[in-house]
C-alpha cells in the first residue's frame, strides 16, 4: 500500500481529514532530517530513528575531530514498545484476506480449489491455514473443505496430526 492509499483508510477509519497524514507525515520528514543531521535521536510512538554519523577522512586522534568533520551516513531505525504492542495481535492471527471474496463461489468451483490444493502440495503436505490463505477462503471453509477430501469411497487426501497442527498429505 502507498501513501495514498494509507492517507484514504485514515480519512475513512480514523477520523482524519483526506490529505492530513500525508502532511503529517511530510512534516516530520523535513523536521526529523534536519534534527537527525544535528546529531540527535528521534524517539516517536512507532520507534526511534537514531542518525549514523561517519568522518570525511581517516582521524585517529578523537581529538582532533572537529565538526565539519562528520557526516551523517544514514538512519537506524528501532521499533518502540507502542509499535509492536500495537502489531501484537497480528503476529499470531495472521493477515486478513485484503479482498473479501464470495466464498461460496470459491468453494463451488472445483477447478480453483484442485489448483489451491496442487499449490499447497508442492511442500509435500497441506494446513488448514496454508489452504485458507492460498484458495482465498476464511479457515472454517478451508478445514471443511480438506475434511471433505478425506472422506468417500476414493478419498484424495489423509489427515493425521503434527503436534497440535492437522496436516493433510496427498493419498
Amino acid at each position: 500500500m502507498n501513501i495514498d492509499g494509507l492517507d484514504e483508510y485514515c480519512t475513512k477509519h480514523y477520523a482524519l481529514r483526506g490529505g492530513e497524514l500525508q502532511l503529517v507525515l511530510s512534516t516530520f520528514l523535513k523536521a526529523a532530517a534536519e534534527m537527525m543531521a544535528m546529531g540527535y535521536r528521534i524517539d516517536t510512538p512507532i520507534g526511534s530513528f537514531v542518525p549514523k554519523l561517519k568522518l570525511k577522512r581517516v582521524i585517529t586522534d578523537a581529538d582532533e575531530v572537529k565538526d565539519s568533520d562528520v557526516m551523517l551516513d544514514g538512519v537506524d531505525y528501532n521499533p518502540g514498545k507502542q509499535w509492536n504492542k500495537a502489531i501484537e495481535k497480528w503476529l499470531y492471527n495472521g493477515f486478513l484476506r485484503v479482498e473479501n471474496p464470495n466464498v461460496q463461489k470459491l468453494i463451488n468451483n472445483e477447478e480453483h480449489l484442485e489448483l489451491a490444493l496442487s499449490k499447497c502440495l508442492r511442500k509435500g503436505y497441506v494446513t488448514v491455514n496454508g489452504f485458507a490463505a492460498i484458495a482465498s477462503l476464511t479457515k472454517y471453509s478451508a478445514r471443511k473443505q480438506l475434511e471433505a477430501w478425506t472422506k468417500g469411497e476414493n478419498p484424495k487426501l489423509m489427515k493425521s496430526k503434527m503436534g497440535q497442527t492437522d496436516i493433510y498429505t496427498e493419498i
